[in-house]
């Protein structure tokens, strides 16, 4: 009596079990995949966040699929910021980001419609496409002194039912943002096959670099931490439809607020078609509440001191991690960009799986293997650069104990 499309292996894997079991035996846990921001020591001006909800005009309903206007104006603001012209009016509210890849899912495919998603990259997109009852076929990352699209295999992945190519920018977990010169190929790979670009730009804000492009020195000669750049957003691309979502669970390190947004640019008929049908399919749910939208502006503003403790935090971790790993010759960081992980390579002598239950058995230590992003060999862990600095420390000694 229950549709195909939720017919999940509910199943918990080897992982989660050990987790569970270490947790209910009260043992010591070092948690190397710690990314909720609310729960890392952060420091934030509670009185302003929760004084932003109690707005007179919450108690008025003014439904607006697309939002209130006042909230997709301090959306224009915060890339207005960033040097990039996007009109209110190119702006749909949403309740997350998932909510927004649901919207332009359901805009631009019909059932059995494929979208082409990067590997690595965060394993939301299975769960998402399964429900909208679309095909995901993958394109990989590759890593040769930094990471870049692979367009040959890219272009072998599309089909005559390709609708679009999701980029990460930066990717989530390589930290990989799209370059210039491969965002022209995405623009005349999409405009030329008819398809959609979306891009995912939760983790923007976080380029390992400060607001003049220059990088802070680390104290270890280890990969370089950023390319020298402040890369710029794919919100005012013009060289195809696209569509980029962004949110404040990262932004403003306030998930629980439950607020994002999508963007729609391109060619101007592309733009207003797909506008018009994602206006109607957020007219039907209108799921924004007054109080979050009418907070948003005050929400966005407070992201600046929050992204400044990230990014000392960030750096202060990179640091630490690369002085641990110069007496490791076996083990080594890849290059970062932006995003607040860092993927150590280790020894490739038993699967990544069976690594990631030894580390939480012997030592303590909970860290994801690279196969929950799709990394396509073993040899890959996946660690949080937002833990508090002391215990993040202890967590990797403990870790590179192993090998």
């Amino acid at each position: 009596m229950f549709a195909e499309r939720t017919n999940w292996n509910l199943t918990p894997n080897r992982l989660s079990e050990a987790l569970a079991q270490h947790l209910a035996a009260g043992k010591r846990l070092y948690d190397l995949s710690a990314s909720n921001p609310t729960e890392v020591g952060f420091s934030c001006d509670r009185e302003t966040i929760l004084h932003a909800m109690c707005n007179p005009a919450a108690m008025t309903y003014v439904p607006d699929p697309k939002g209130l206007l006042r909230a997709r104006q301090g959306v224009a603001e915060y890339y207005a910021e960033r040097g990039e012209e996007v009109s209110a009016e190119d702006i749909i509210l949403t309740a997350s980001t998932s909510e927004a890849y649901s919207f332009v899912f359901r805009a631009v495919c019909d059932p059995g419609d494929e979208l082409l998603v990067p590997a690595p990259s965060y394993p939301l997109f299975g769960f998402l496409a399964g429900i909208h009852d679309v095909v995901l076929a993958h394109y990989p990352l590759v890593y040769d002194h930094g990471w870049q699209i692979d367009f040959p295999s890219l272009l072998k992945a599309i089909t005559p039912r390709t609708r679009g190519i999701i980029v990460v920018n930066p990717n989530n977990p390589t930290g990989h943002f799209v370059k210039p010169e491969e965002l022209t190929v995405l623009n005349e790979i999409c405009s030329t096959g008819g398809m959609a670009l979306i891009a995912d730009e939760v983790f923007l804000d976080f380029a390992h670099g400060d607001s003049n492009g220059r990088r802070e020195p680390l104290r270890a000669p280890r990969p370089r931490v950023g390319n020298g750049t402040r890369p710029p957003t794919l919100a005012a691309n013009t060289g195809a439809l696209t569509f980029t979502l962004s949110g404040l669970s990262k932004i403003s390190g306030l998930p629980q607020m439950k607020a994002a947004w999508l963007v729609a640019s391109g060619p101007e008929a592309l733009k207003k078609q797909a506008l018009e049908r994602i206006e109607v399919i957020a007219d039907t749910y209108l799921s924004m509440n007054a109080p979050i939208q009418l907070a948003l502006p005050t929400y966005l503003e407070q992201r600046h001191g929050f992204q400044k403790q990230v990014m000392m935090r960030v750096r202060r971790n990179v640091a630490e991690l690369d002085r641990q790993l110069m007496s490791r010759k076996t083990c080594s960081r890849l290059e970062i960009e932006g995003g607040w992980y860092a993927i150590v390579r280790v020894p490739a002598t038993r699967s990544d799986d069976d690594l990631a239950v030894d580390l939480l058995t012997k030592k303590g230590i909970y860290v994801h293997p690279g196969h929950f992003y799709d990394f396509a060999t073993d040899g890959y862990l996946i660690v949080s650069l937002i833990m508090p600095e002391r215990e993040f420390a202890d967590g990797c000694r403990q870790m590179l104990s192993m090998f």
